[in-house]
């Protein structure tokens, strides 16, 4: 009983919606013939002035479109990287679309479309009594109306919280009478404000064609791989066939049953059939051309387009990054969801500042040399390039195919969606040791400190390197031995020896005269941090580059040096045109003065060394063109990670073949391309700067002021024999700093002073540090015996093992008589050494002879 009054209740408030809406209808029967007097605002009952109330305009918003990232071509022209969408629309003009297309949406779908002033009467009243028949809201709508519907629906899926685009979704699709007023009433508006041209071009761009695609462009690339200008008849008429029910029509499944390529997609074939058949009803196309277009076999032509940045392939991890930027920069919306949104639909045309010649260059050479996988070892390989003075990334690519799809990711090593090259917030990894390469922060701060290159520093290696000096963080010892690579056993090696050999000691003997604080944030001066974000770290190890970094940060810093201490952001988006044709202002870099140009001199002076004659000269010397070029070596312990990098006057390179996770000594891996994977960098960095030269050029670094290169040299006063608080006390005063050296052999007295380094005599810049070696009296001096007979010369070197030779002689003054001794006299040497002396024997005589 209850059923059937819900069924009766339901019937009569259907009826009644029926009689409102036959009124309302009633009334705009002007509207199918005269569209100016039905949208005069007519208002003769009570239901008139219902419909009058209800809002008239429609804003019409930008359609969701897809966003292009492009590269740029050293000719100008634009290569496509890649395309986002959350719907894969290109909205098009008038012209761009085939008049058979057009013809077709009108024939099937509103054929008095250019009659009626945005309600077709007749369909509308066969689509209410429809509605209120089965409850469905079916067919009767004009293009107009369908067009309305659209860009309500529209507005919805804009929306980026989830149930707020759900509520608003169900409210512009819901079938009932009172949703079909409001459209009729919009559609009105709708016509008031546009010219059907133009109504027509819109509704055929915003329409859906199935799946993800949306528009008659899209559609035309999709299913035919043209486009909309270029479309035949048949192939207009199947595309419009889709429109009336996508899941239904749609030429994507050709393993359908029911549309698919064993039965000739049998639905959509219908559709565009019937399509057809009104085309020519209306006289839109000639009999001639309804039956060559009916006897044409329906073959889609599927192209899937360009999506994600995986399609970028080698500049995969560079696109990356781009829309890492465009989802974390407050330039593109107040949040990530919205960022994301206004990208995925904005229809942003973004230009990007890769060069695609350093891009080739270095996605070959990564290729060549770094395998994607290794047995045994989960290689990576890194290349970027940053452009000195501007912050733009020329260049980045790394080891592995790129996907962000999990399935792939976890089961195939060849591929990964991190991005090894930046930081961990911009999609990167937790980065990487970069070794010795970090040590021209180090070399910044102590020339900002006012040290020079020639000042020397204890080097001498030992566990116990006292207290250091930290700000921030307080002053603490520490107890750790590192060792140089090339095993250099030099205790007082100048700041510029240091650099050029990468010597372990000497840095951390300059860091022991500044501040570890300091060097940390001349470090984030230059654009450098840790990879994962926490702090660098600042303990003394971390000098020798012990703190995970990006790659990327690194060529910034090396371009910051380059530009005279000046260090410019990473950027990676030159310009961005919006979805309506405007420029959207893209981010700019931020350049920070890191040091002085007088400091950046130094540091590129004692970098340029480092080429030609230092740690760096096979990447120096394999580069071609060459011009005027900095550079730092980087390995860290057991050779598992080994770095190149540097810069011209207008390029930075970091390149680098690292462990990604576990240890392996890369010196070890000897069956690559060309050597060991320990040199790789060495064969990859100049094919990638050597592209970069010869495009972009270099100019002459700054010349360096002797402020930097040479402090006031102070001699160095002779301090054997002298008490070793004597010696401490006479280089303090002098301004050295002065460090024991131990006890060595020495004729000196036990205690006292046996020699210094640099030695007594020689110069040394104010500042530098002496070493100061007491004796421990085991050597005595040996006499002098030249001149002596060989009986004086045996006694007088009691003591010592006598080592004795003849030389024939032809003065018989020197017959019998020491000519010469080795070691000389006056020289130190241990009791019981061998001392050689030379007597001189009378040619032809006897050696004895009496006078």
């Amino acid at each position: 009983m209850s059923a059937k009054n819900r069924t009766v209740s339901g019937a009569l408030g259907g009826f009644l919606g029926f009689v409102g809406m036959s009124a309302i209808a009633g009334v705009l029967v002007a509207a199918a013939v005269t569209p100016a007097l039905a949208l005069s605002g007519m208002t003769a009952t009570n239901t008139i002035n219902m419909f009058e109330s209800l809002p008239d305009y429609l804003a019409i918003d930008q359609l969701a479109q897809k966003s292009n990232i492009y590269a740029t071509n050293s000719d100008g022209s634009q290569a496509l990287l890649a395309s986002f969408y959350d719907q894969n629309r290109v909205e098009v003009e008038w012209d761009a679309i085939s008049p058979f297309v057009k013809d077709a949406a009108i024939a099937g779908e509103d054929p008095r479309y250019y009659e009626h002033g945005g309600i077709d009467l007749e369909g509308t009243i066969k689509g209410v009594v429809s509605t209120v028949a089965t409850g469905t809201a079916r067919g009767g709508s004009s293009i107009t109306q369908q067009y309305v519907k659209n860009v309500q629906v529209q507005k919805c899926e804009a929306m980026a919280d989830q149930e707020k685009r759900m509520t608003c979704y169900e409210a512009a699709t819901e079938t009932t009478p009172d949703r079909k007023l409001k459209e009729m009433r919009l559609s009105i508006g709708v016509e008031k404000q546009y010219a059907k041209d133009d109504i027509l071009r819109q509704y055929l761009n915003i329409t859906g064609f199935g799946g993800t695609v949306y528009g008659i462009e899209s559609a035309a690339n999709y299913y035919y791989n043209t486009t909309a200008a270029a479309l035949t008849l048949p192939q207009a008429a199947s595309l419009v066939a889709i429109v009336n029910n996508p899941v239904k029509f749609q030429l994507d499944n050709p393993e359908s049953e029911t549309n698919g390529a064993a039965n000739g997609y049998a639905a959509n074939k219908e559709r565009r059939d019937y399509i057809l058949g009104e085309m020519l009803k209306y006289e839109k196309i000639t009999q001639a051309d309804y039956d060559a277009a009916l006897a044409t076999v329906i073959e889609p032509v599927i192209t899937e387009p360009s999506t994600g940045c995986a399609t970028a392939a080698g500049s995969a991890y560079f696109c990356d990054l781009v829309v890492n930027t465009l989802q974390n920069d407050p330039t593109f919306g107040d949040d990530e969801a919205a960022r994301l949104a206004n990208f995925r639909r904005g229809g942003y045309e973004v230009y990007t500042t890769i060069d695609l010649d350093l891009q080739n260059a270095a996605e070959t050479t990564m290729k060549k040399h770094v395998p994607t996988t290794y047995d045994g070892w989960d290689v990576g390989g890194v290349i970027t390039s940053v452009e000195v003075g501007t912050g733009r990334v020329l260049a980045m690519t790394q080891n592995k195919e790129y996907s962000q799809d999990p399935k792939v990711t976890e089961n195939n090593a060849n591929y990964t969606g991190i991005n090894y090259n930046t930081n961990y917030d911009q999609g990167g990894s937790l980065g990487f040791q970069p070794g010795s390469t970090y040590k021209v922060f180090t070399l910044a701060e102590w020339l900002a400190e006012g040290h020079t290159l020639n000042e020397r520093v204890d080097s001498r290696r030992k566990s116990d390197w006292g207290v250091f000096t930290n700000s921030c963080q307080g002053n603490q010892s520490f107890v750790f031995n590192p060792k140089n690579d090339a095993n250099e056993a030099g205790t007082n090696y100048s700041a510029l020896q240091s650099t050029i050999n990468s010597i372990n000691t000497g840095f951390i003997g300059m860091a022991k005269k500044l501040d570890l604080c300091g060097i940390a944030k001349m470090a984030n001066e230059f654009g450098v941090g840790r990879a994962d974000l926490d702090p660098l770290d600042q303990g003394p190890s971390a000098v020798l580059g012990t703190n995970e970094v990006a790659p990327l940060s690194m060529a910034v810093a090396f371009a910051g040096i380059a530009n005279n201490g000046l260090s410019c952001s990473p950027i990676v988006i030159d310009r961005i045109v919006g979805g309506d044709g405007t420029d959207i202002t893209p981010p700019a870099t931020k350049c920070t003065q890191a040091v002085t140009s007088d400091v950046a001199a130094g540091m590129t002076y004692a970098m340029q060394k480092v080429m030609t004659e230092g740690t760096a000269t096979v990447s120096n010397g394999d580069t071609s063109p060459r011009v005027p070029m900095i550079g730092k070596t980087g390995t860290t312990d057991g050779n598992k990670d080994t770095w190149m990098s540097g810069a011209s006057s207008k390029v930075a390179t970091v390149v680098g073949v690292v462990s990604v996770t576990g240890d392996i000594n890369q010196r070890t891996v000897r069956d690559w391309v060309g050597g060991t994977a320990a040199t790789a960098r060495h064969r990859m960095w100049p094919e990638v700067m050597s592209v970069a030269n010869a495009k972009y050029g270099g100019d002459a670094f700054a010349e360096a002021s002797s402020k930097v290169l040479q402090a006031v040299q102070v001699p160095v006063p002779d301090l054997r024999g002298k008490s070793m608080a004597d010696a401490t006390s006479t280089l303090s005063s002098a301004g050295f700093d002065v460090v024991d050296g131990g006890a060595t052999d020495s004729e000196m007295p036990a205690g006292t002073v046996a020699r210094t380094d640099p030695a007594g005599g020689s110069s040394a810049s104010r500042g530098s540090t002496v070493t100061v070696y007491s004796s421990n009296g085991a050597l005595k001096l040996v006499p002098d015996v030249v001149g002596k007979s060989e009986a004086d010369a045996k006694a007088t070197l009691q003591g010592f093992s006598i080592d004795k030779k003849d030389q024939d002689v032809t003065d018989p003054q020197q017959n019998g008589k020491v000519i010469s001794m080795t070691p000389a006299a006056g020289t130190g040497a241990a009791s019981g050494s061998a001392v050689q002396i030379v007597v001189g024997k009378l040619a032809g005589g006897n050696g004895g002879g009496n006078g």
